[in-house]
């Protein structure tokens, strides 16, 4: 087959595979990527279920304050004489002749010690009871509403853990999605390397051939360009790594083409550092999780205490007896019952004790972790700022690499400089290169984690 009828065959479909091979990469913007990452991160799935279960336990709480009904149905049969005699009553059918009357004979002087057979051997009884019970609880010391605010409080605070986890994704993301765009500078930094490291080889074999450079000149050019060529690598290595860890993130499958938009860069959080100190005391998720603890805990301790003040409940039943399954031989019981623990061996006091040392524990670590946030703001607004100088630094630092490399390079081509000048020449302009990205890269992480640490890190106020 002729070779150019075979070429033009397949281009076509070569071109149709690679259109469709870009076709199919998703290529989301940063706020879609968030979006998506907070409704289908599994770390997320956890914190929202967690909330779930701390909503499941306030209506369980709440459930402790209304009546209970319970529903019955016993089926006994015994021939013990307490239980047959008491079943019988139970079904309105006892008799004199239960009580042995057959055999009372008044001739008998000794007729009072006589043992009734039918009392004391009676044949088996069979009792069906159906039985329905309300339980109305009336007064318990506070106990069950100290429960219920136990409960509503860990509901705020799961919702405030579950806050400070969608701005860690928030943050996660970001990292991800700006890790693409800083991993494809690198690679196109290392494809100018290339091209310049293809053009010391060509220049360096040049002056070979003039006698003006010696032999290893031309091989240290075509070492260098292998390794660029594995820069090359490891830079579409990290791209494709950035890429994984974004779709991680958003909850999707390595095997999902992807792909992103526009970078993004965080606006600087205006404020001086005291002023960010107090609007994270008062905005950050994660204090007021703890906040929401230690009133759970002081809940706790008023839910210890109700154990000592007394308790007063109602009991209603209605009970049904019969010797087969039925409705008959009806009996209603109303009970009130007063209760109180007048002396328990000190349990009670050594429960409050407990609750009130909890929630001392846990007001220590709010001020710990309130200290620790402060720090973290002041530390996360210095390095945000420091960024900023970096960029401008390594902005200049890159023009005058730039021109050292240019100045060193023609000096080469007219013999007045070594190949190491040139590499390190070289070098030094593609460090300041990679320093300006890596700046670039840490000024988004930076602004983003200030953001977080004040609390108030979101993708629509980026």
């Amino acid at each position: 087959m002729n070779i150019f009828f075979y070429t033009r065959r397949l281009l076509p479909a070569v071109v149709l595979a690679l259109v469709s091979a870009g076709a199919a990469a998703e290529k989301l913007e940063f706020k879609q990527c968030v979006d998506i990452a907070l409704t289908q991160n599994a770390d997320l799935a956890i914190s929202r279920a967690q909330i779930e279960q701390a909503e499941a336990a306030v209506l369980q709480a709440q459930g402790n304050k209304m009546p209970r009904v319970n529903l019955s149905l016993t089926a006994t049969r015994s021939n013990d004489a307490l239980n047959a005699f008491g079943m019988k009553l139970g079904q309105r059918g006892a008799t004199f002749a239960d009580f042995g009357a057959g055999e009372f004979n008044p001739a008998n002087p000794d007729v009072l010690s006589v043992a009734p057979r039918d009392l004391n051997r009676p044949d088996a009884v069979n009792n069906f009871n159906s039985r329905i019970e309300l339980l109305v609880p009336v007064y318990n010391g506070g106990m069950v509403q100290s429960y219920i605010d136990t409960a509503k409080a860990y509901v705020r605070a799961a919702q405030a853990g579950d806050e400070v986890a969608r701005q860690q994704v928030t943050k996660h993301v970001l990292m991800a999605y700006q890790g693409v765009h800083t991993a494809r500078a690198y690679i196109k930094l290392a494809e100018e390397a290339r091209i310049a490291a293809e053009e010391y080889v060509r220049i360096s074999d040049k002056l070979h051939r003039q006698g003006m450079v010696v032999k290893s000149d031309v091989l240290s050019a075509k070492v260098n360009l292998e390794d660029i060529k594995v820069k090359i690598v490891e830079a579409k290595n990290a791209e494709a790594a950035a890429l994984n860890q974004l779709a991680l993130l958003m909850g999707k499958s390595l095997d999902d083409a992807l792909d992103v938009g526009e970078p993004v860069q965080p606006t600087l959080l205006a404020g001086s550092p005291a002023d960010l100190r107090a609007q994270a005391l008062n905005e950050h998720a994660g204090l007021r999780a703890m906040r929401n603890q230690i009133a759970g805990a002081g809940a706790q301790v008023a839910a210890a205490r109700a154990s000592k003040k007394p308790q007063f409940n109602v009991m209603l039943r209605q009970d049904w007896n019969d010797k087969n399954l039925g409705l008959e031989a009806s009996s209603y019981t109303v009970a009130g019952v007063l209760s109180w623990a007048a002396f328990d061996g000190g349990v009670n006091n050594a429960g409050i004790g407990r609750a009130e040392a909890q929630r001392s524990e846990l007001a220590a670590k709010l001020r710990q972790a309130e200290d620790g946030i402060g720090y973290l703001v002041t530390d996360s607004r210095r390095k945000a700022l420091e960024a900023e100088e970096k960029i401008g630094a390594r902005e200049s630092g890159l023009e005058q690499a730039r021109e050292a490399q240019r100045l060193v390079k023609k000096r080469y081509e007219n013999g007045m400089a070594t190949l190491i000048e040139l590499f390190g020449a070289q070098a030094q302009l593609d460090k300041a290169n990679a320093d300006l990205v890596s700046a670039r890269y840490e000024l988004a992480v930076n602004r983003a984690e200030l953001k977080r640490a004040v609390g108030v890190l979101h993708s629509e106020q980026l």
